[in-house]
């Protein structure tokens, strides 16, 4: 499975924002290290830059994503909408959202390694699209994990009104999909169709 190698607070530093939420991701960050510090970008460095942006959110590759877009320019709905709703509801996205772990990455490796149910079965695909109504559960022998336990109870306060927490049975559910506004990323969705559509 390909992997991001990059060093991640140079790449929260080139991109301008703090995607991995870490107090010293952007301690360098004086403007001169960013993408276009001082330097007015191009129409196409915007959409590259947004496009770029909801990747490294997300920590997904460039075919991946590509996938994703297609997907989302032949819905009904508008297409960079349809595209985040559907990043969002990422299994590895959602355990993050719940507050099994502090960050996609730390999710990502939960779900592979078998620690995540949804409705009563394990999955272990992290790019797994969860459905309205669907039961994401820790599994009961990774409850003994401090780690994970400390992330859900410290974390509890971090929540997103598309999803309902269980505390006390460690689970969660999706309760209807997210609306754009309601979804916590920084990003023009706008200028990804843009950047896709030439």
């Amino acid at each position: 499975m390909a992997t991001h190698r990059e060093p991640r607070f140079k790449l929260c530093r080139r991109l301008g924002i703090n995607i991995y939420g870490h107090p010293k991701a952007l301690k360098r960050g004086d403007g001169k290290n960013q993408r276009g510090g001082g330097r007015k970008s191009s129409e196409y460095g915007l959409q590259l830059l947004e496009k770029q942006k909801v990747k490294a959110y997300y920590g997904i590759m460039e075919r991946q994503f590509l996938r994703y877009v297609k997907a989302s320019q032949k819905s009904a709905e508008m297409t960079g909408v349809h595209l985040l709703k559907s990043l969002e509801c990422r299994l590895d996205n959602l355990v993050y959202r719940l507050g099994f772990s502090r960050s996609i990455r730390q999710a990502r490796q939960m779900v592979t390694h078998g620690h995540i149910l949804v409705n009563n079965r394990r999955v272990d695909i992290p790019s797994f699209g969860v459905s309205v109504g669907d039961q994401i559960t820790l599994r009961e022998k990774s409850r003994k994990n401090e780690m994970i336990v400390q992330n859900f109870q410290e974390r509890a306060s971090f929540n997103v009104p598309y999803l309902e927490r269980q505390m006390d049975q460690f689970s969660g559910k999706l309760i209807r999909l997210p609306e754009r506004d309601e979804i916590p990323i920084d990003a023009n969705e706008r200028l990804i169709v843009e950047y896709y559509s030439k």
